[in-house]
């Protein structure tokens, strides 16, 4: 069987507080890509879990969260053959995209295939959790503000067409490091999440680009000025916004006009700024 991870960017992020778990409540307004990883995943007459991947660095064990994901559910139902799963990873490492966390959801959503466990996406998005925080969003895709740790979702529909530069600079950001830096009581200004979710709903894109903002973004661009000057591209460019997804440090920028955007590609890649540069459209889900 093959499936399709898909990669997701935050048109807007708010930190609300910190919980005494030593977790964060956030409000986010999640968004998926055609952007991907590719997962394929085979039976086997003998036990165990068996993945490879197309990246050398990528761990294969219990490390790996496709790993984790199989024998989740593996486990919780007595699953008596093996697996083997081949993990192509396109989407880049450690960038704020979730790659990750795609990953393990497809391999939920295969798992459950395969096996014939049964499992409701809401029942899968359940068990996810506990393999990350935006594992739930990974099963759900398309558009929908996220809250709690993340997991608390209410989709949204359909965000309006529009085409996506990717540009990820060769630095690394813990997401870890990036709360733990973050001072909620210095926070100035929090993104309108509220007026993103009912510009959404009117299917008003300008309104969701205005209101675009990650309360991560600037101290970490103050700790590594080239995200900062990747967005500057992009705009200069053509983009109607570009900003930092997720705790960093891809930058994406948002663009009406394809023209506009293969022109931004070229100046980003000529630039040398961004390690990964990768054009494409957000994924508009349709929900039953």
């Amino acid at each position: 069987m093959r499936l399709r991870a898909m990669a997701k960017i935050n048109l807007g992020l708010d930190v609300v507080r910190k919980r005494e778990d030593g977790y964060h409540d956030v409000r986010m307004v999640m968004q998926t890509i055609r952007m991907y990883d590719f997962l394929e995943i085979t039976p086997k007459k003998s036990k165990g879990i068996f993945l490879t991947t197309n990246l050398p660095y990528v761990p294969v064990d219990e490390r790996n969260l496709v790993y984790k994901a199989a024998k989740l559910l593996m486990d919780e139902f007595h699953v008596d053959d093996g697996v083997r799963i081949q993990l192509q990873k396109f989407i880049p490492v450690a960038a704020g995209m979730a790659g990750g966390s795609s990953d393990a959801a497809a391999t939920l959503v295969g798992i459950n295939r395969i096996f014939h466990l049964g499992l409701t996406p809401a029942e899968l998005m359940r068990r996810g959790v506990a393999i990350g925080a935006d594992v739930p969003y990974c099963i759900l895709r398309g558009t929908a503000l996220a809250e709690g740790i993340g997991e608390q979702l209410t989709s949204l529909p359909p965000l309006p067409f529009c085409y996506v530069l990717i540009g990820k600079p060769g630095v690394s950001v813990s997401t870890k490091t990036a709360y733990e830096n973050l001072c909620l009581e210095k926070i100035q200004r929090h993104p309108d999440i509220d007026g993103m979710v009912e510009a959404v709903r009117n299917q008003d894109l300008d309104g969701v680009i205005r209101r675009m903002e990650n309360v991560f973004e600037p101290g970490i661009v103050q700790q590594y000025p080239v995200i900062g000057q990747i967005s500057q591209i992009m705009e200069e460019n053509g983009a109607q916004k570009a900003m930092m997804s997720g705790s960093g440090p891809t930058v994406f920028g948002i663009f009406k006009d394809r023209k506009k955007m293969k022109q931004a590609y070229e100046k980003l890649r000529k630039s040398q700024l961004a390690r990964n540069v990768f054009a494409t459209q957000v994924f508009q889900a349709r929900r039953r």
